[in-house]
């Protein structure tokens, strides 16, 4: 176990978490307030408690998954049998550049399924009910996770490095739009226009308005990125399309 690098992970995957949720929080939550309140996907906004809540859990999810990176990679007996590479001519551009889509549907489907499982009601109240207590989230609440969880959702990187080549600016970008992707999510607003989600290529992009129900309701809407699993599997909310549109319509 290399301390060093865990140290890093936990000032890069805190740093990242920190500023982008912040810069949300400050131009949507305090900024556009007066502004943009009135087309917030949910009307009210959350108490002081609830984002103690999110930003407390959210530092101790950060404190865990820096553990598994710095633990696999910080280990040479470990690393060895990871595909983890620093030359990107290994494997060359091409695959560098197509690495990226293929660890987001991988990503996505991982998400999916353990996020299915965490609804589970033999373990829902164990794992997962902590981010949803959650139900009108903020953007403080991407990592809100209990600890049992923030290992599920570290598990990803697990799926990378272990079954597929992954670069060190794989694991760099990807995260980091992982993050923003995440903090979008759990927004509060919606930022995709008018009809995206009846669109040919909108009606498979995951939204704000789709995860806010979800953290609204609990049942329905499991996907991360895109909802390729939850149109094939039937655990879309019928009522997407037009709560999506009552959003956008909002004056």
């Amino acid at each position: 176990m290399d301390w060093s690098l865990y140290f890093k992970d936990v000032s890069i995957i805190g740093s990242r978490y920190l500023i982008i949720a912040s810069i949300a929080f400050i131009i949507w939550y305090v900024l556009l307030r007066k502004m943009m309140g009135s087309k917030k996907i949910q009307e009210k906004f959350p108490k002081f408690n609830d984002y103690a809540r999110e930003i407390g859990f959210s530092i101790l999810t950060v404190f865990i998954m820096a553990f598994i990176p710095a633990l696999v990679l910080g280990s040479p007996e470990m690393a060895r049998h990871t595909k983890f590479y620093l030359d990107i001519k290994q494997h060359g551009t091409f695959y560098f550049i197509l690495a990226f889509p293929i660890m987001a549907i991988m990503h996505d489907t991982y998400f999916y399924w353990m996020h299915r499982l965490m609804h589970h009601p033999s373990v829902f109240k164990l794992v997962h009910l902590i981010h949803h207590k959650s139900t009108n989230p903020s953007p403080f609440a991407a990592y809100a996770f209990h600890p049992l969880e923030a290992i599920i959702e570290a598990g990803i990187f697990l799926v990378f490095v272990f079954t597929i080549p992954v670069h060190l600016y794989h694991l760099l970008f990807f995260f980091l739009f992982m993050i923003v992707y995440n903090v979008y999510g759990h927004l509060g607003w919606e930022l995709y226009p008018k009809g995206f989600s009846k669109h040919w290529l909108g009606k498979w992009i995951n939204t704000s308005v789709n995860h806010n129900q979800h953290h609204q309701y609990f049942k329905g809407n499991y996907g991360l990125y895109f909802l390729f699993w939850d149109r094939m599997m039937g655990t879309i909310r019928k009522d997407y399309d037009e709560r999506f549109e009552e959003v956008k319509n909002k004056k």
